[in-house]
């Protein structure tokens, strides 16, 4: 599924461009005819409404074109709202300072989820104060990883 991703990422992130928006995650959720690509797009200033249909329409007509993915599947293009994905190393460093939770692949230090700050991020590390320590998470081992809101 991994393999999926980038795939469809690198096939629609120049569309998304296009529109003057920025492609922060690509996920497809489901599976059979009950599948959901979900495209999370962001621009400075926020998403609307209207960027998150001329982007669906753009990449529908991708879509179509390159046919990716097998059997039928429901678009979805929204923002990523308030806990948005951390995904690239940009995402990362975009957010240094703040809360995030991390989830990944193997365990580390006996344990696959961490929650605390964002002290730094390199092309290769992310790392995170939880609770008064330091982990050094590989970004590759990242399973998944979101801000947590400020309330």
């Amino acid at each position: 599924m991994h393999g999926h991703r980038t795939a469809l990422r690198s096939l629609l992130e120049p569309g998304v461009h296009a529109m003057g928006c920025e492609l922060v995650d690509v996920e497809l959720v489901g599976s059979g005819p009950r599948m959901t690509l979900r495209v999370y797009i962001d621009k400075p200033g926020g998403v609307t409404v209207d960027d998150c249909a001329d982007v669906s329409r753009q990449l529908s007509a991708i879509l179509d074109v390159e046919d990716p993915l097998p059997g039928s599947y429901l678009l979805e293009v929204s923002s990523p709202g308030l806990d948005r994905p951390l995904v690239t190393a940009d995402d990362f460093r975009r957010y240094v300072g703040e809360t995030v939770r991390v989830q990944m692949h193997q365990p580390i230090a006996g344990r696959k989820r961490f929650k605390g700050r964002l002290l730094e991020a390199s092309d290769e590390l992310v790392t995170l104060e939880v609770d008064g320590e330091r982990f050094d998470l590989v970004l590759a081992d990242v399973e998944r990883a979101r801000l947590v809101p400020r309330v």
